[in-house]
């Protein structure tokens, strides 16, 4: 079973329809859907297997939406904790597919007081770098993956933004992913760049580079760089969500560990699917 700790938000998409007009009127097209990184990862995951997802919603009407939402994928939602008001993040999806995102925390990152029944039958433990840094949940999330460690569980870790590594530093992130014991690290290609060599410090620690339409690489310590090539897909409608489709992906993949090439086509597999639902819809 794959475990995600982190943001299940309520993504309010503002899909462009031409360049943005300031001071006045831009056409376009808006809809509501479910959201957040380790919530997207887990919804992708119950395609294939088991998965759960933990988090705090708000009690409110949103937040009983989220829950039900991400249940109807198939996903465990029986430790989803509710208080405060729902997370709401705007994202502005380009002519090219590309997003921009604004965010609202809500109460999504104030869960507390970590529970080992989270883990209970748990292969892999996915979090977000956000989860690492952001208090009450930074806590939870490291004191999480200390116990998923001593009970065998391996710790996957998506570092999430490049604003967010050049914020807290690329040493003390690789620092922040060594103490929680990191087995495997997903960056987008601009991500990996923000690491720099900061990253040659994590010696135990697998990085998957997620590079869009161009080859995933996969960064094994004691290996030399492999690039495992994906279908790009012409003018996809809305990337929102497609790395976490890939780590999904990659991660219930039967042996990840030790076949990382065999993991990444199924991670460009579970998003290219996701990328042609998107493009399926306008």
């Amino acid at each position: 079973m794959l475990v995600a700790l982190g943001d299940l938000v309520d993504d309010v998409v503002v899909r462009l329809q031409g360049p943005v007009n300031p001071a006045s009127d831009t056409d376009a097209r808006i809809t509501h859907r479910r959201g957040g990184s380790a919530a997207n990862v887990a919804a992708i995951a119950a395609r294939t297997g088991a998965a759960r997802f933990v988090g705090q919603v708000g009690d409110d009407p949103t937040g009983t939406w989220l829950a039900s939402e991400l249940a109807a994928c198939g996903v465990d939602v029986a430790f989803v904790r509710r208080a405060g008001r729902s997370a709401t993040i705007v994202v502005l999806v380009d002519e090219s597919g590309e997003r921009t995102m604004l965010v609202d925390q809500g109460s999504a990152r104030q869960i507390d007081r970590p529970e080992r029944a989270w883990l209970h039958d748990a292969d892999v433990l996915h979090l977000t770098l956000y989860s690492l840094l952001d208090e009450p949940i930074a806590s939870t999330s490291r004191a999480l993956a200390a116990m998923a460690s001593e009970a065998g569980v391996a710790v996957s870790v998506d570092v999430s933004s490049v604003a967010l590594i050049e914020r807290v530093g690329a040493g003390s992130v690789v620092r922040l992913l060594r103490d929680v014991g990191a087995d495997v690290v997903f960056a987008n290609a601009d991500e990996a760049r923000a690491l720099g060599g900061a990253a040659s410090k994590m010696s135990d620690t697998m990085l998957i580079e997620k590079r869009g339409p161009e080859p995933a690489r996969v960064r094994r310590p004691g290996f030399d760089p492999i690039d495992v090539p994906a279908t790009p897909i012409t003018r996809p409608a809305d990337t929102t969500g497609a790395g976490d489709a890939f780590a999904a992906g990659f991660l219930t993949s039967s042996d990840w560990r030790h076949d990382p090439v065999a993991a990444c086509v199924a991670g460009h597999t579970a998003a290219r699917t996701l990328l042609l639902e998107r493009s399926s819809l306008g």
